[in-house]
């Protein structure tokens, strides 16, 4: 996987027989002891080892309380509280597993907004970036099927939403299919069950890929430049291993603080009421992490010619994820980092404070009125609202990658790249331009 020449040299007779019918000891050295690690990576290029180390928690943690709860609509939401009551350490279990998909999502966020911010689509990443927003689609995917299994009335009237969204794209057929039935049932719920259970290994298998084709052209960096030589690198380990090491344990902390303080800061209380088909709950809201697609697709209130708005609202909610996948070439700029580009830079920050109001927007009620400026015939408050504030939202959303990307990187005028990370590095801590090599390396095995 590592790109490059092996520094491996087994030591022994047992190591140079094991290389030669099973090199992975060579494969250890090359990709997680000596691979050469940009000098200035900071605490941002962390995520992607807490990204793994989250989906090692949610695999452990699913199967364990697989083993205790009832895929039926009869007994599912009784065997949750089963779980939480009876079983050992159900509820540390449950609370673990729920609120990991949260931190799961926080992880990923701040993953994807650093690969917008340093460039890290550009070429030769761009394989890298799709293998990765393929991984964010299909976390969607398996976060909404578990969203649906405690069998609850957010659960039940959530998985109606969007089954008859997807069905307004794809048919009623496709619907009833994808229910098992005529309606969101048993059938239902046990297709979700099985699917929830075997996507994490899906993305645990393009997770792989990620890390192969991230270890196959190397990692990219602040500046935005590639490496020149071993001047500009150290090894893997220790210097980023420990920081790797470091940082998952500050983000443990954070997680155990929710999960045994705040174990339903994230949640909803219709989570705790049983699944009703006959009553309706008064707002029905995605996890936080969906809320802005959610937000997206209320925003489409309207028709456009041949599209209806609830069409039209789909259509919107999956362009949304679709067009992460071209961003390699949607950005026309030679330059990759943000560092480096200063209209583009506040372009990003716009984008990412768009994004978090788009969260928010996508979980508080339809139609909320935030300024009010009159009263309808029936003295409900009108003005702007919800909608229109997910509608300016959804506007700039697309308006970043369509317009702004291609555009800046006609006009924009970017700031002179440094000559090498080294020179970079050795600049930023105030060193000598034309200090050797050698001496930039010590100080930056610290950071």
């Amino acid at each position: 996987m590592a790109s490059g020449h092996s520094t491996y040299t087994p030591s022994n007779g047992l190591t140079r027989w094991l290389d030669a019918r099973l090199p992975i000891l060579r494969f250890a050295n090359d990709n997680l002891l000596s691979f050469p690690t940009p000098k200035n990576l900071n605490y941002a290029y962390t995520f992607g080892a807490i990204l793994f180390y989250c989906l090692v928690v949610q695999i452990v943690t699913g199967i364990v309380l697989a083993m205790h709860f009832v895929p039926n609509s009869a007994l599912a939401f009784n065997s949750v509280e089963y779980i939480m009551r009876d079983v050992n350490y159900g509820w540390l279990l449950r609370y673990i597993h729920m609120n990991g998909a949260s931190f799961f999502f926080i992880a990923v966020y701040v993953h994807i907004f650093r690969g917008l911010y340093y460039g890290s689509y550009k070429d030769p990443r761009e394989v890298l970036w799709i293998l990765g927003v393929l991984i964010f689609l299909v976390m969607m995917a398996t976060a909404f099927l578990g969203y649906t299994l405690p069998w609850s009335q957010m659960s039940l009237w959530g998985a109606n939403v969007i089954t008859n969204l997807l069905g307004a794209l794809l048919g009623t057929d496709f619907t009833q299919w994808l229910w098992g039935g005529y309606s969101v049932d048993n059938p239902t719920l046990q297709r979700f069950f099985s699917l929830h259970y075997l996507l994490p290994f899906v993305i645990l298998g393009i997770s792989v890929l990620h890390v192969w084709a991230l270890h196959h052209v190397g990692n990219n960096n602040p500046t935005g430049i590639d490496p020149k030589g071993p001047q500009d690198t150290v090894p893997l380990m220790p210097y980023y291993t420990a920081k790797y090491y470091f940082v998952i344990a500050l983000f443990t902390i954070a997680f155990a603080a929710v999960v045994f303080y705040a174990p339903n800061l994230f949640g909803h209380v219709d989570h705790y009421v049983e699944a009703d088909p006959l009553k309706t709950p008064a707002h029905i809201a995605p996890e936080w992490y969906l809320g802005a697609f959610y937000a997206m697709l209320r925003a489409m209130d309207f028709n456009i010619l041949f599209l209806d708005s609830k069409l039209l609202g789909v259509l919107t909610m999956l362009g949304a994820i679709a067009i992460l996948f071209i961003v390699p070439w949607l950005d026309t700029s030679k330059v990759r980092s943000a560092r480096y580009r200063p209209v583009y830079w506040w372009c990003f920050w716009i984008f990412v404070v768009n994004y978090a109001i788009l969260s928010w927007a996508g979980l508080q009620p339809a139609g909320s009125v935030l300024l009010q400026t009159g009263v309808d015939a029936d003295g409900a408050a009108t003005g702007f609202n919800i909608t229109h504030l997910s509608q300016i939202g959804t506007a700039y959303y697309f308006a970043f990658f369509i317009i702004i990307m291609p555009l800046l990187g006609l006009f924009e005028t970017p700031r002179a790249l440094p000559e090498s990370i080294a020179k970079a590095v050795l600049a930023k801590k105030g060193g000598a331009a034309g200090a050797p090599a050698g001496a930039a390396a010590a100080p930056e095995s610290r950071v």
